[in-house]
C-alpha cells in the first residue's frame, strides 16, 4: 500500500519592521527628530525671552556673561541639530538637505563669542545685528516646527510664513527701539517701535521717520517683506474658499441624489397601487 506524502505545513514568518536609514526604524527616527525639534523650540523661545529682557533693561550684551554663555550653548545645540539631522537623512536626499539648510549652519556659528574672544573691532550697528543671527536661526526653526504641527501642506506653509512674519516684526521692533529711542523723540517705548514696524510691514507707512541707519534699513526690509508675504494670505484664503465650495457641492449633490431616490420610490408605490386597484376592479 503506497502512502501518499502529506504536505508539510509551511511556517508563516511574521514580517519584521524594515530598518530605516542608519539602522533605525521609522518610529525611532521620528522620535529622535521630535525630541530635537522640541529642544530647538524651547531654546528658541528662551533666546527670544533673553534678548527681549536685555533690550528692555538696556543691558549691554557683550558685558553680560550669562547671556554670552547661554547664546554660545544655544549655538552649539543648533549646530549639533544640523549635523544629527544630516546624519539621519538618507544618502540620496542629503544634497537636497544641504541646499535647503546650509544657512541654518551659517547662522548657528557663535559669531559673538568669536568676536569677543579675539577682540575684533566692529561698528556698533554691525555688532548689534550680529547678536540677532542665532535668534534668526531660532525663529526659522520655530517656523518649521510650527509647520510640522499643521494639518496639511497648505496650512503648514501658511503657518510657517505667518510665524516668520510675526517674529520678524517683533525682532525689528526690538532693534528699532534700541537704536532709535536715544535719538528719536517719537520713540518713547517699545510699543511705539512695534507700531511703526507693523505699519511698515503692511506697506501703509507711518508718520514716524527713522533717524538712524538701522532704522532706515528696517524700513526697507519690512516693506519688502510685506510685499512678499501678504499675497500668501490671499492664496490661503482662496484655497479655503475653494475647499468650502467643493464641500458644499458634494453636500448639494448628495441631497439631489436623496431627492431622486425618494421620487423614484414614490412613483413605484403609486404604480403598485394602480396595478392593485386594477386587479381588484377586474
Amino acid at each position: 500500500m503506497n502512502s501518499t506524502p502529506q504536505p508539510q505545513p509551511q511556517s508563516q514568518a511574521r514580517p519584521q519592521p524594515a530598518p530605516s536609514h542608519r539602522g533605525l526604524t521609522p518610529h525611532t527616527r521620528k522620535l529622535v527628530l521630535d525630541i530635537l525639534h522640541t529642544v530647538i523650540l524651547i531654546l528658541s523661545v528662551a533666546l527670544i525671552a533673553f534678548i527681549s529682557y536685555d533690550t528692555f533693561k538696556n543691558i549691554e550684551f557683550l558685558d553680560n556673561r550669562v547671556y554670552m554663555t547661554f547664546q554660545f550653548f544655544v549655538c552649539v545645540v543648533f549646530m549639533a541639530d544640523f549635523f544629527i539631522e544630516l546624519w539621519l537623512t538618507p544618502k540620496g536626499e542629503r544634497r537636497r538637505y544641504l541646499r535647503g539648510r546650509w544657512f541654518f549652519l551659517l547662522m548657528s556659528i557663535p559669531f559673538l563669542n568669536i568676536i569677543d574672544a579675539y577682540q575684533i573691532e566692529l561698528a556698533p550697528d554691525a555688532l548689534y545685528f550680529a547678536r540677532f543671527l542665532p535668534l534668526a536661526r531660532g525663529a526659522l526653526a520655530l517656523a518649521i516646527v510650527l509647520s510640522y504641527i499643521a494639518s496639511n501642506r497648505i496650512t503648514g506653509i501658511f503657518v510657517s510664513y505667518l510665524s516668520i512674519m510675526i517674529l520678524s516684526v517683533y525682532f525689528a521692533g526690538l532693534i528699532f527701539y534700541e537704536r532709535e529711542a536715544p535719538v528719536n523723540p517719537g520713540v518713547t517705548s517699545y510699543w511705539d517701535a512695534f507700531g511703526w514696524c507693523c505699519l511698515e510691514a503692511t506697506t501703509l507707512g507711518s508718520s514716524l521717520n527713522p533717524m538712524t541707519l538701522a532704522g532706515k534699513l528696517l524700513a526697507v526690509g519690512l516693506s519688502l517683506m510685506g510685499v512678499i508675504m501678504f499675497p500668501l494670505f490671499t492664496v490661503y484664503l482662496s484655497s479655503l474658499i475653494l475647499k468650502g465650495r467643493s464641500v458644499l457641492s458634494i453636500i448639494n449633490l448628495s441631497k439631489q441624489n436623496v431627492k431622486t431616490d425618494d421620487s423614484t420610490a414614490t412613483k413605484d408605490n403609486s404604480y403598485g397601487q394602480k396595478v392593485a386597484q386594477t386587479h381588484k376592479n377586474s
